[in-house]
């Protein structure tokens, strides 16, 4: 038994875990068998909330078992892949657990993509069966790949058969036995190369990645949790939908973020945890007049991550919110995601800081560029592993064989330690924006710019953003001549990449500075952006 396990079970009562009747080894490693203990236990308890209708686990359970038997009758066999582009709904939630006990693979997508890139995903993760919300029609229609089913979720559009109406007719689901070691989800992360890389996690993974955010937050069967964020990134997925579920406790669904619909949930359904963006918290303080007027006191954790926040805006949220009990969390999608929390108590004096260790079941180390460890007051790669660590990325050995030195995964990410062990996130190896809580590769991004008629050059960086952390910056070659203008590129790119990948600024420039051997030295703009003049 290795540490984390013990530690687990040592500390079990801590987390409030009922295991009367149940080893938790047994069941804990797969959660569709969580769901069917949290069943036994409270059967009539609300598992999911959403628009005033209530779920209980009973029915969950019951319509993810029918949803199993639909994927069944429509062939899925046990590995098979199913991919899922959802807003948070219900039918997310039943679709997902229908699919593991199906024994399918599942595999979210973004449901902020348009058409192309989407059906990368569908193709290169070879999905059967493509889900998709009835408002993202207009992307869906445009897949072409003959291979892959579609089914709608939510509501209907003409032509394709509807997930929830189809549940009716089904009966029990042929048994299939699913393994801890068996892929439950494949997570398209961008890569370098500036397509998506799929990285792959077995059910013990999602389990153990849930199971760490029930120990940073001392998460229990009392707690409701309110999913704001798009349930399909990985930290809302596997760190607090799948935390929650281990504990037995409420998700309250929000469709989709908005600052006054955020208020007004938590005040109506009395959430105690809520995950987010940094600028998820800034953007009530800042658009609602009548902030104050609302009762957030049922709150007990507040957490956030995508990117740090300052001293000042600490101090502002604590204020506001009346409340220190602020979490930051730090992780890859690739670790689950699990790596470090920065505690309440730090908020202000390490405000910035993403944390000092990694969690339980995490271990982490900061390596310098001649492979030692690095010290206080020095800088270095942020290595991890986690016992929630991805297996690798799906079809791409080479890219897994890079990612890891032995069983450490390094992530791309500088930081530096100071005087107490803090650690700070400098700089970024790779060319990864973090705008809004949303990853923008820049690569990805220039390699669709570049497509367009007229430019001959094209760098994006990310520049700092108050509230967003980062917003995306293009430089743009043009050819001579050329009558491109701001609106007309971001007219092209609408179609071809999410609306949060597209620039927000643009600077035309004569040349770029490049290395001798062609590439784009990308810290020269970051230091040199305000010098340049920005098209209107």
């Amino acid at each position: 038994m290795n540490f984390f396990k013990k530690l687990l079970l040592t500390n079990i009562t801590d987390i409030t875990v009922n295991i009367t009747k149940c080893y938790i080894w047994r069941y804990a490693m797969n959660l569709t068998t969580v769901l069917e203990s949290n069943t036994r236990k409270h059967p009539d308890k609300d598992c999911l909330r959403y628009n005033d209708k209530k779920y209980s686990y009973k029915d969950v359970l019951e319509f993810s078992l029918k949803g199993a038997s639909l994927f069944q009758s429509l062939g899925i066999i046990k590995g098979d892949k199913i991919s899922i582009m959802s807003q948070n709904t219900p039918d997310f939630v039943i679709a997902l657990f229908s699919s593991w006990f199906a024994g399918a693979t599942v595999v979210p997508i973004n449901h902020k993509l348009m058409a192309p890139e989407t059906e990368y995903i569908l193709d290169h993760s070879e999905s059967k069966l493509f889900l998709f919300d009835g408002s993202l029609s207009s992307v869906a229609e445009k897949i072409t790949l003959k291979n892959v089913k579609k089914m709608t979720l939510d509501s209907e559009v003409n032509g394709y058969d509807l997930f929830s109406i189809n549940l009716n007719s089904q009966k029990e689901p042929k048994p299939i036995k699913v393994n801890d070691e068996d892929f439950a989800e494949i997570l398209y992360t961008s890569g370098t190369t500036g397509k998506p890389k799929g990285c792959l996690h077995t059910h013990r993974n999602v389990v153990m990645a849930g199971i760490t955010a029930v120990i940073a937050t001392k998460m229990d069967g009392d707690d409701v949790l309110l999913m704001a964020m798009p349930i399909w990134h990985s930290s809302p997925l596997n760190n607090w939908f799948a935390g929650i579920q281990f504990v037995g406790g409420t998700t309250v669904l929000l469709r989709e973020y908005h600052p006054v619909h955020f208020l007004h949930t938590i005040q109506n359904e009395k959430c105690t945890i809520y995950f987010g963006a940094p600028v998820s918290y800034t953007m009530p303080v800042q658009m609602i007049p009548n902030f104050d007027s609302f009762d957030l006191s049922s709150m007990r954790a507040w957490i956030y991550g995508g990117g740090p926040i300052s001293s000042d805006v600490a101090k502002m949220l604590i204020e506001k919110y009346k409340t220190n009990n602020f979490y930051q969390v730090y992780g890859m999608t690739e670790s689950g995601p699990t790596g470090t929390v920065l505690l309440p108590k730090e908020q202000i004096k390490k405000a910035g800081s993403i944390g000092k260790t990694g969690l339980p079941g995490c271990d982490i180390r900061i390596i310098k560029t001649d492979g030692k460890d690095a010290s206080p007051g020095e800088t270095g790669e942020i290595w991890l592993r986690a016992d929630s660590m991805m297996k690798g990325y799906y079809k791409n050995q080479e890219a897994t064989n890079e990612a890891f030195e032995d069983d450490w995964y390094k992530t791309g990410d500088v930081a530096r330690i100071d005087e107490d062990g803090y650690l700070f996130i400098v700089d970024r190896i790779k060319d990864m924006i973090v705008t809004g809580g949303e990853n923008v590769y820049s690569k990805e991004v220039e390699d669709v710019i570049i497509t367009m008629p007229g430019i001959t050059g094209v760098a994006v960086i990310g520049l700092p953003h108050p509230e967003w952390g980062e917003t995306v910056a293009a430089f743009i070659m043009k050819a001579q001549d050329s009558s491109i203008t701001k609106e007309s590129i971001v007219e092209y790119l609408s179609d071809k990449l999410a609306k949060y990948k597209i620039p927000r600024h643009f600077y035309f420039v004569d040349n770029l500075p490049y290395t001798p051997s062609g590439k784009v030295m990308k810290y020269k703009l970051r230091e040199q952006y305000k010098d340049y003049k920005e098209s209107k």
